[in-house]
């Protein structure tokens, strides 16, 4: 979803309500498709001298069996994201800033990497599961 900003950095004040849902569901991680239901991102996009603040939160679903007993198991991740968008950036070393382009923004794109981010490296169906649950 290529979201254009352009009227947000021309206009000062202006504020884009964002509510969208992406399909992540081929997504592999380690071997497995966890997020079978949609990523539901909400939030907004508002402007203030010249620059873009993008607020939204991510809120998925983790289906993947239990790293030590093997259970099936679902759980809730919300993963939020605030970055400051701009059109011109003269220093680049800044993981918060997003240089925009076009005045235009992959929303999809940014979403993937923060979800992906986000996800557990160890997936267990409670945290001191020993193993022996089944």
């Amino acid at each position: 979803m290529i979201l254009d900003l352009r009227s947000l950095f021309v206009n000062d004040g202006e504020t884009l309500p964002l509510d969208c849902r992406f399909d992540m569901s081929e997504v592999d991680f380690y071997g497995i498709c966890p997020l079978k239901s949609p990523v539901s991102v909400k939030g907004s996009a508002f402007s203030r001298a010249g620059i873009v603040t993008l607020s939204v939160e991510c809120d998925c679903e983790y289906t993947a069996p239990c790293d030590r007993c093997g259970q099936e198991t679902v759980k809730h991740y919300n993963v939020p994201i605030e970055r400051l968008l701009v059109s011109r950036l003269e220093n680049d070393e800044n993981d918060e800033i997003i240089l925009v382009q076009d005045f235009k923004l992959d929303l999809y794109e940014l979403v993937f990497t923060e979800v992906v981010l986000a996800m557990p490296s160890k997936h267990l169906c409670h945290k001191d599961c020993k193993g022996l649950c089944m």
